[in-house]
């Protein structure tokens, strides 16, 4: 095994190794030198916990006729454990009113809060899953990892 000193960008190899080995240090050179670049880009790109956590939201499919999104966002809203408190009157998310908002929200409640325990975003095929966040004014729709 050759040992080198390395120092930011230059590697010499020890004094006492012989002529004929010139070639093999360029290379063994090379792929130092290409692994210290890939190292340090690494360590000195800003990078967050976000950065690695893809945000995606369960919302309602535009194709769905609004009796069928009814139906899917009152077991949601039922026996499927949504919050659905925020789509009520009055409060952030009620408004626009309408079947497909509010089943969008009621979907996304759901499939947060179960995605990780094998709950799905299809609800008979009334939803898709995006990773265009649906929030609007005041209303916001959960992302959880």
């Amino acid at each position: 095994m050759v040992w080198k000193t390395c120092l930011l960008i230059t590697c010499q190899s020890p004094p006492h190794r012989a002529q004929g080995m010139k070639n093999g240090n360029k290379m063994t050179s090379s792929s130092i030198m290409m692994l210290i670049s890939v190292l340090f880009f690494v360590l000195v790109t800003p990078t967050s916990d976000a950065a690695y956590l893809e945000q995606q939201w369960c919302v309602a499919d535009e194709q769905t006729p609004d009796d069928v999104l009814q139906l899917a966002m009152d077991w949601a809203c039922g026996i499927g454990g949504a919050d659905c408190r925020m789509i009520q009157p009055n409060k952030s998310c009620y408004l626009p009113n309408t079947v497909r908002d509010h089943a969008s929200y009621a979907f996304n409640s759901y499939w947060q809060k179960l995605k990780n325990y094998g709950g799905s975003c299809y609800f008979n095929a009334a939803a898709i899953v995006t990773d265009l966040n649906p929030s609007h004014g005041s209303c916001h729709f959960e992302s959880l990892p």
